[in-house]
């Protein structure tokens, strides 16, 4: 503990102890987990041959983790990879959903769907884990409006904009820009998503996107699992001119455990992998295609480590530029294959709030950060979309008839 925190051992157990305490009181809401992939991916979603509900080995979320690390309320993310394209795109994702309404019902007693700030609250006052789906990149929609407000009416109630690829009408951070941020379909997408109540993600985006995004919303946005660029340049992580924006916005920077994007040698290892895998055919934005290939090359090209350490000073350089009520945490769990050492698994968030504690935060300041900004967001979305509701009908614009120009 003392080596993770960088104190004296003799202050270690009563910090833990405190952040402990800390987060019974004032449970974690975190905004990113891709633990419904992983089931995807090795069992098809069969919730009894992968138990999460008992301790596993092969994931790095399970219920019983998730309470020991005080998290009371986790977005889980229904993402497919930006390969998949069109109707491909949309019947995974569709299935990613059914996957998540299954696992909760699986869970009854232990998770509950919760679509609202409110929900999220009821499923606290009955020692459950509230549940909320966020769809990972604007392929899920097929460029349609409907399927975007099916997808609310399934409970999805965020959507990133774009994953590791554009979308016809959105520039993604690791891709080559297309339209220069948003569309005049983007643009579209977004006012339909602040009449519907769900909210603008702007991880993954490219920083045009990202202004843009916030020039067209009438809502807060959010950052489910993106850092700050500032003190790690990677582009999946976000300047500080957008987290200068974000108290006039609203919105709320989710900072990520992601080595690659809070450590800049892991940064730097990740441009040598994705060098490397060029060379034989492998892009670094075919999220599975480059995993295949680092889990092979990292055996003579060791991934660095992160440190607690970093994802702190991270979330102080978020509260700095942004303000303590737009910092948030996503922790990206079950999304990468390695964390920051102390935040292995879903169970670690103690650590990093023993170290913030350590680290002179005020027990408010820390309650703002694991759930109050992110319950504010909410509500201010919620309330936005109430208001435009009254005045602003389902947008029936399509892409061709926005776009066919460009």
């Amino acid at each position: 503990m003392a080596d993770m925190l960088g104190t004296a051992p003799h202050g270690s157990d009563d910090l833990l102890a405190r952040a402990r305490a800390l987060l019974a009181r004032h449970p974690l809401v975190d905004g990113h987990n891709d633990l419904p992939w992983e089931a995807r991916e090795q069992t098809r979603y069969d919730f009894e041959a992968l138990d999460v509900g008992e301790r596993l080995t092969t994931t790095q979320t399970d219920l019983p983790r998730l309470a020991e690390g005080g998290v009371g309320a986790q977005f889980w993310s229904v993402f497919v990879p930006s390969t998949l394209q069109g109707d491909s795109a949309v019947v995974a994702t569709l299935e990613q959903v059914d996957g998540v309404h299954r696992m909760i019902g699986s869970y009854a007693d232990r998770l509950a769907l919760a679509r609202t700030a409110d929900e999220i609250e009821r499923a606290t006052a009955t020692g459950r884990i509230a549940s909320l789906l966020g769809a990972e990149g604007g392929h899920s929609i097929g460029s349609s409006l409907g399927t975007l407000r099916l997808l609310h009416v399934l409970g999805v109630r965020y959507l990133t904009l774009t994953h590791n690829d554009n979308t016809p009408w959105a520039d993604s951070a690791t891709d080559v820009p297309v339209v220069g941020g948003l569309s005049e379909f983007g643009r579209e997408v977004v006012r339909e998503m602040n009449r519907l109540g769900m909210m603008v993600d702007l991880s993954h985006v490219a920083a045009t996107t990202m202004r843009d995004a916030l020039e067209a919303t009438d809502a807060p946005v959010i950052f489910s699992h993106s850092s700050a660029l500032a003190l790690c340049d990677t582009p999946r992580n976000v300047p500080d001119d957008v987290l200068a924006a974000l108290p006039a916005n609203g919105g709320v920077c989710m900072v990520t455990f992601v080595p690659e994007f809070v450590s800049p040698a892991t940064a730097a290892w990740r441009v040598e992998a994705a060098a490397a895998a060029a060379v034989v055919g492998v892009e670094a934005r075919d999220w599975e295609a480059f995993g295949r290939f680092t889990a092979g090359w990292q055996r003579e090209h060791p991934k660095p480590d992160a440190t607690i350490g970093q994802v702190v000073a991270h979330l102080e350089h978020v509260r700095e530029v942004a303000g303590i009520d737009h910092v948030g945490i996503g922790g990206d769990y079950d999304g990468t294959d390695t964390f920051p050492v102390g935040l292995e698994d879903v169970s670690g968030y103690p650590r990093l709030v023993a170290a913030l504690l350590e680290r002179s935060w005020s027990e408010a300041d820390v309650a703002r950060l694991v759930r109050g900004n992110t319950l504010r967001v909410m509500r201010d979305v919620e309330a936005v979309a109430r208001d435009l509701q009254t005045t602003r009908s389902p947008s029936l614009k399509t892409f061709a008839e926005l776009d066919d120009t460009r």
